[in-house]
């Protein structure tokens, strides 16, 4: 099921600074890596883009939409949920804001907190870091191996 994000509401709940410059990136690639052992698709919205900077972009599994000052994210995700109409029921709504949580029930998404996602998020990580990476260096048998085959082998002679 992919997920609708209300960013400025889970910044500060992943270790994040609202008052960082570059808070809403840093969540976005923490979303990536999420996304990308999770295997599913997120949609996030951060409000109060300068002029020039709102719109929509796409950074792998994540969409972020960073709407112009003067409109709310959560007006944004009302918005996309009004527009999915009964697709929205395959949606979860991650917020701990009344209004959007009223949102996703009203088209009957799921929702669930911007806490309990952040837990989501910390044991993906832990998951990551738990997994054993396959050395893939070579042994020294190997290396041995490969010299005695490129060393075996004659160097072409040129023909002038």
């Amino acid at each position: 099921m992919p997920y609708i994000i209300d960013g400025h509401n889970l910044i500060p709940r992943v270790g994040l600074h609202l008052d960082a410059l570059d808070d809403e990136m840093a969540l976005v690639e923490i979303l990536r890596e999420f996304c990308r052992v999770k295997k599913k698709r997120v949609e996030v919205y951060f409000d109060g883009a300068p002029p020039g900077q709102n719109g929509k972009r796409k950074f792998g599994y994540v969409t972020a939409h960073f709407v112009r000052k003067g409109r709310s994210a959560d007006d944004a995700i009302r918005a996309r949920l009004q527009k999915m109409g009964n697709a929205a029921r395959n949606w979860t709504v991650v917020s701990s804001d009344r209004e959007v949580i009223t949102s996703a029930k009203s088209v009957r998404a799921s929702h669930i907190s911007a806490d309990e996602f952040a837990q989501q998020i910390e044991e993906t990580k832990l998951i990551t870091q738990s997994d054993p990476v396959e050395d893939k260096s070579l042994s020294g048998q190997e290396v041995e191996q490969w010299l005695d085959l490129f060393s075996s082998k004659k160097p072409p002679t040129e023909k002038l």
